[in-house]
């Protein structure tokens, strides 16, 4: 039961999201909990917990931080990544996302699928450099990486 069970994202400190925004991150965490894979690996031969896992993610001290629980909410571990790696992708993210938002309105069909499209592939790099930024820390799969990585772009520009 390698898998997160809960999710709480600390958002206290941000702005109301857009509708937008919103409703991605709704999608995000109803998906990342019907299906994910989240793993903490062995770490200078201490045990680890074993899952399911209840995650919380938030911003401190301009780094994004991951509380481990238990399904019982005892602590299971804590980690701190860097937010610089993710600065330009975020950033490219939610320009994408502003440009498919507008195209979905009034743009043609096409339009709107080469939008999504290089949309995609934004996000898809978002969810390499989170993947590589967890070695050592979690293993996640690709569709679990791509579902974290949007919860990380509304707690990065705060909606």
């Amino acid at each position: 039961m390698s898998k997160i069970i809960q999710i709480e994202l600390d958002d206290s400190a941000l702005p109301p999201p857009t509708p937008e925004i919103e409703q991605e991150r709704k999608v995000a965490m109803f998906d990342l909990l019907e299906e994910n894979s989240f793993v903490l690996p062995a770490r200078e031969g201490r045990d680890v917990p074993v899952g399911p896992y209840r995650l919380g993610l938030s911003i401190r001290q301009k780094r994004l931080v991951f509380e481990i629980g238990s399904e019982q909410a005892d602590a299971a571990g804590e980690f701190h990544l860097s937010l610089g790696p993710f600065r330009q992708v975020v950033k490219d993210y939610f320009q994408i996302c502003e440009s498919y938002f507008d195209a979905v309105k009034t743009a043609a069909p096409s339009q709107i699928e080469t939008i999504d499209m290089a949309r995609r592939g934004i996000h898809n790099e978002g969810a390499r450099i989170l993947q590589e930024r967890l070695i050592g820390k979690a293993e996640v799969d690709t569709d679990t990486a791509r579902r974290l990585f949007t919860l990380i772009c509304v707690l990065h520009f705060g909606g």
